[in-house]
């Protein structure tokens, strides 16, 4: 809700305009190692995909085309002639900087663009948005650049086109996980331009339009949905002598988040006459730039930097304080930048922050006398101690300080024991701590009250005698939200062994220190003694250099002395293998040379021997004499003291809509949301969110205490976010319309496919030549969208006349309409119901099951029609055969890359080709939410599981024989764990604890097992199995289930998970154990039976020949069946029966869901009501395998 200033607040004369140059784009060039488009002109780069998505309006992507044209696409964009002379919006997606006729090529410049990922360009652009976007907090983490280098624009003339501008122009795409900007650059010393003008009715006919803005690409919808930089009669040249930076040339806009519904472009907003350069166009850092810009500016004008935190709410009343009284007066502002524990004092050049009376630092970081201070850091760096490199990330740091004493405790953990024994030889990684918070000596100021904790930190170490070489660097970044100090070091170089065991002792020692307004320097040589476990010693040395740069108020009185001395009276570290590395030191800060008056060498209060409480101030007296006083915002009687909660006893100063936070020898006070500080700083005043326009364009807004509305103009709907016009009565939708309706909303998810969209007339019927996009490819179709046989023509030839019927292309007879057509002919083409037809789908393959007439007499066949054995079923129930056929799988509907990632718990399932999801509320899954996550050409996905410690998905493909894995991440490729030796890969089981996978191959019928990435591949079981399917595999036991469906002994058994102790479970009463799940809070193993057992089967077949089948006696003993049973084949009970096909069965949360070949869907029981539901996907084909994404996982 923060709002921020306006700059021209805080400025009362006008800054001339700096403007964009060609030596301020960001890096581009083959060094920078960037792509080189295509010469010509109009070409477009294969796609450039990011490691990391990225937002453009709310869609989602990480894949985009550059054009030679002058803009960026989410697809392959059309040909330039049916778009290079129309005007916004545009038929496809487009970012777009420049859009008109370009070439280049030799003696016409060229095209480079790249991912980026580099800190340098992530903190320039971050640098960049924060300062265009007032008060935005925006850190990018990955960029995409494009930069066009004096290419050339052209037109078609009468005889030959002629070049009307040659021009450079860069866009810069910064994003993080949310959000994305665009930066659009254009150098002033680059353009020469015929001053094209944007009014197209001065415009001929043949004349490209420029272009400039952002286009969705769904012409169908309001104009929000694109943004033109171009009013009506604007001109090119506005490019790059105006902008929405304040920096003539620079534009920058918000142009897509997954944050919010967003349908809006959103520009930065800094007036021209506020301009004061952009630091970042100069690669300087945040410091660089507060400094010059500060030291270039008047006196009373705040920084850039310090302008971004200024509250809204001031804009209207401080303007005119701001202008009529005196400008050297800025304390009325500034006090905002001040520590709450501080105030704010006018110096004849500006103001400056100190810290009122008990407190003491910079004013702008102001900690109580007397307390004891936490601190906490990290640790990260390389250093090589002899032969040995060790990486350091992110060690933690935590400590505290006896301020009054000038002591300081460190403790650094986990450091390898590689590092740890010689890092106990580097001081200088914790003795800034000691300098910073030192006891003070007559007059003499610690590193604290100098800072403020605000600084940067270099030291260098060089050890003699082998000279090996240290650096350190620490950032201070002053106090947090808890009033703990926090520091960033990171350490880089080569160290001298130290034994393990060993001790390291460091006598007391005095370094000087130089100080000036900026900078705080010292050399010095320090020695140290290596005690070795046998007793033995040796000392050493290293030269240091340190240099510490800070930001100090160069208003105010510089009244430090120039040399300052820090006598580190006591240093000892430790270090515990393996685990932690302790320092504990003492320091005090005075005058330079000769020894300490005796009054300071022999109080308590100087050696520390006192008795006054850690929260205490100890004030020498004379001789031996002191006085214990309590720190401030503590009470007692010096030797016990205890912190006052303002907050409770209502001693605070925060005023209403606020919240009082207690703090050690102190309070702060929080502004209630929609509030904020006026100028004391002790008030807190509703926010006008109004002023920074939240609502839509078509609505009002209206500002409330504490908050605020939005509310859609008269005769529009929406929630005053977004507005539109009334929706008129839509008359139903033809077929073609529903699907094309239909086909555009799943590929919202995947944008960037080239997928087939089909193209209805204007009375909503299929037009009769379809294409793919623009690919080329094209066809006729019917009335009902069915390709009509024959018309497919290729790119680049003629297309099928399609008011002339196709002629029938002959197709070859396969093997089955052979045989089938020479068994009609045996038959007199009079087949009886008991006689053998083969049955062929509409391809002319085998179906894969086969019956005798009509006839239950049934059995599964591979792709040749050769019967499998172990599967005749004599039932009513027919076998459950898979189709080695994949079914085909239209482009439009292919997602080879991961589409999406379950936020919460979530059933995967495989169909046909495809792996959906489905989310689950609670346990209850919903249907509406549910999409395709993964859709591969020429697969059968069947068995799948679900690693939770990585993240990932495997299954197996019967129709590719090879089993594969993916990240379960957007954009994440599949990858083959297992693609060599399968024949029909069926279940599969994740064994979470040993990493390891394992699986059924009904092809070879046996069991086999690897590591998750495939090697240590080894088979377990290739015996006695005739039709193995679903495999389970508790980790925890490390014990193997699984099924074998074989129609004259189905079973179920297991094994150790190294295949031995084998047996079997279960036997008796089984017909067709499809399914197979682990209920771990029972403790049981469930199954699902597809099948109906019979008492007595007796079956003659006469004349063989003919294939005539007599069934004689049957009779049913049982039903389909849901049962489990405990581990070590006891406690069998039926849990549900009366299934109707089950295939795969997975539990969760006291509910079983199993895939059903019946209904084509998911069924879903709840164990403690019996209840069963169904969940049909959207496409009517048999489903497989199902697993279950638990809450814990995500």
């Amino acid at each position: 809700m923060k709002n921020c200033w306006v700059l021209a607040l805080l400025f009362t004369n006008v800054c001339l305009m700096n403007a964009i140059q060609k030596d301020t784009f960001f890096p581009y060039g083959l060094s920078e190692g960037d792509s080189v488009l295509q010469d010509g002109d109009d070409e477009v780069s294969q796609a450039l995909k990011t490691k990391k998505p990225l937002q453009f309006y709310d869609v989602q992507f990480n894949i985009l085309y550059v054009s030679t044209n002058g803009f960026l696409s989410l697809q392959p964009p059309p040909e330039e002639i049916q778009y290079l002379r129309n005007m916004f919006p545009l038929s496809f997606s487009a970012i777009v900087p420049f859009l008109t006729d370009i070439s280049s090529g030799p003696g016409k410049g060229s095209v480079f663009y790249r991912a980026e990922e580099s800190s340098d360009v992530l903190n320039r652009a971050s640098e960049m948005v924060q300062q265009g976007f007032a008060g935005s907090a925006f850190k990018s983490s990955h960029t995409v650049i494009a930069t066009w280098d004096n290419v050339v624009c052209e037109e078609e003339g009468l005889q030959l086109p002629f070049t009307y501008c040659v021009t450079s122009f860069q866009v810069v795409l910064a994003c993080n996980k949310s959000d994305t900007y665009a930066l659009f650059l254009y150098p002033e010393d680059e353009q020469k331009l015929s001053n094209i003008s944007y009014n197209h009715t001065n415009m001929s006919k043949r004349q490209a339009k420029p272009q400039a803005g952002f286009n969705r690409g769904d012409t169908s919808s309001t104009e929000e949905l694109f943004y033109s930089l171009f009013g009506s009669n604007e001109t090119s040249e506005n490019l790059y002598k105006a902008g929405n930076t304040g920096v003539n040339g620079l534009w920058i806009f918000h142009i897509g988040s997954s944050r919010l519904p967003f349908r809006k472009v959103v520009p930065a907003s800094v007036p021209k006459s506020d301009s004061v350069g952009f630091g970042s166009l100069h690669s300087n850092t945040d410091e660089d730039f507060y400094i010059s810009v500060e030291k270039n500016m008047p006196a009373d004008k705040p920084t850039f930097k310090d302008q971004m935190d200024i509250p809204a709410s001031l804009a209207q009343k401080s303007l005119k304080e701001a202008t009529s009284n005196n400008v050297t007066k800025m304390c009325g502002l500034h006090l905002k930048f001040c520590s709450y524990d501080g105030y704010c004092t006018d110096y004849p050049t500006g103001p400056c922050c100190h810290c009122r009376s008990g407190y003491y630092g910079n004013g702008r970081q102001c900690l109580p006398m007397g307390i004891s201070q936490p601190l906490s850091g990290k640790l990260s760096g390389l250093v090589s101690a002899g032969d040995t490199k060790v990486q350091l990330n992110n060690v933690d740091i935590h400590g505290f300080a006896v301020v009054g004493e000038g002591r300081v405790y460190i403790s650094v953990s986990p450091v390898p024991s590689q590092a740890g024994w010689a890092l106990m030889a580097v001081s200088p990684l914790v003795s800034t701590f000691g300098w910073l918070l030192a006891l003070e000596l007559q007059n003499h100021l610690n590193g604290y009250s100098i800072t403020g904790a605000e600084f940067s930190h270099q030291a260098e170490l060089v050890f003699s005698p082998q000279g090996q070489r240290v650096t350190i660097i620490q950032e201070a970044e002053g106090l947090d939200s808890f009033n703990h100090l926090n520091f960033d070091i990171r350490i880089n170089g080569d160290l001298p062994s130290i034994p393990d065991g060993a001790k390291v002792h460091i006598l007391p020692f005095e370094e000087t220190y130089q100080y000036n307004q900026s900078v705080v320097t010292s050399s010095s040589l320090r020695e140290y003694t290596v005690v070795s476990e046998n007793g033995g010693s040796e000392t050493f040395s290293y030269m240091l250099q340190q240099n510490t740069s800070f930001r100090s108020c160069e208003h105010s009185p510089w009244t430090v002395p120039d040399f300052q001395q820090l006598n580190v009276e006591h240093l000892m570290v430790t270090f515990t293998e393996g685990t932690t590395l302790r320092y504990a030191i003492t320091n005090k800060v005075g005058p330079v040379g000769g020894e300490l008056p005796a009054l300071f060498e022999v109080n308590p209060c100087t050696t520390g021997k006192h008795s006054c409480d850690p929260m205490a101030l100890c004030l020498p007296g004379d001789g031996t004499h002191y006085h214990c006083q309590c720190a401030m915002g503590f009470l007692g009687d010096g030797r016990n003291c205890y912190d006052v909660d303002e907050c409770a006893e209502g001693l605070s100063s925060c005023g209403p809509h606020s919240q009082c936070v207690n703090m050690p020898g102190g309070h702060h006070c929080n502004c209630h949301s929609g509030y904020e500080f006026d100028a004391d700083l002790h008030v807190c005043v509703d926010i006008d969110e109004c002023f920074l326009q939240p609502c839509h364009a078509f609505a009002s807004c209206f500002n409330t205490r504490g908050s605020f509305h939005c509310q859609c103009w008269p005769e529009y709907e929406g929630d005053g976010f977004l507005c539109q016009p009334p929706q008129k009565a839509r008359p139903p939708l033809t077929v073609c319309q529903q699907h094309r309706e239909s086909l555009q909303e799943s590929l919202s998810i995947y944008p960037s496919l080239e997928a087939f969209i089909p193209q209805c007339d204007e009375k909503g019927q299929y037009k009769p030549l379809q294409c793919l996009g623009s690919t080329g490819h094209c066809w006729c179709v019917d009335g009902r969208g069915q390709e009509r046989v024959g018309t497919r023509t290729m790119p680049g030839t003629a297309h099928a006349n399609c008011d002339q019927p196709a002629a029938l292309l002959p197709r070859a007879e396969t093997v089955c309409e052979r045989w089938r057509l020479s068994l009609l002919t045996h038959y007199n083409g009079q087949p009886s119901p008991r006689d053998y037809m083969p049955l062929c789908d509409a391809h002319g393959n085998f179906l894969p099951v086969q019956c005798y007439g009509n006839s239950t007499f049934c059995w599964c066949v591979d792709l040749q029609g050769i019967e499998i054995v172990g599967t005749r079923s004599y039932h009513d129930v027919k076998p459950p055969c898979i189709s080695g056929d994949p079914a085909p799988l239209h482009n439009a509907l292919m997602y080879p890359v991961i589409s999406s990632s379950p936020s919460g718990p979530a059933i995967v399932y495989t169909q046909a080709s495809q792996i959906g999801v489905i989310p689950l509320d609670e346990t209850e899954p919903v249907q509406e939410k549910s999409t395709v996550l993964l859709a591969l050409k020429d697969s059968i996905v069947l068995g799948i599981d679900y690693d939770c410690q990585e993240n990932m998905l495997y299954w197996t493909d019967f129709g590719r024989h090879n089993i594969n894995r993916a990240l379960l991440e957007f954009g994440s490729e599949p990858e083959a764990v297992i693609s060599q030796g399968l024949v029909q890969p069926e279940g599969l089981a994740v064994d979470a604890v040993h990493r390891k996978l394992f699986w059924v191959d009904s092809g070879k019928d046996r069991i086999e097992t690897s590591d998750l990435d495939g090697r240590n591949r080894t088979v377990l079981i290739d015996s006695d199995l005739v039709n193995p399917r679903a495999i389970v595999v508790d980790s925890k036991s490390g014990t193997l289930y699984w099924t074998d469906w074989n129609r004259d002994a189905p079973k179920i058994e297991s094994s150790s998970v190294e295949g031995h102790k084998r047996k079997v479970l279960v036997q008796e009463g089984l017909v067709l154990p499809n399914a197979l799940t682990l209920d771990f809070d029972t403790d049981h193993l469930c199954w699902a039976d597809a099948g109906k057992s019979l008492h007595k089967k007796l079956y003659s077949i006469w004349h063989i020949c003919s294939a005539n089948l007599r069934q004689t006696s049957t009779k049913s003993l049982g039903t389909k069946k849901l049962e489990c049973i405990s581990p070590d084949g006891t406690e069998r009970r039926v849990f549900k029966d009366a299934l109707n096909y089950p295939f795969s069965l997975a539990v969760y949360d006291r509910h079983f869901y199993y895939t059903d070949w019946e209904r084509d869907g998911i069924m879903v029981i709840d164990q403690s009501t019996g209840e069963n539901t169904a969940y049909l996907p959207i496409q009517q084909s048999h489903l497989y395998g199902i697993t279950v994404i638990p809450s814990r996982c995500l």
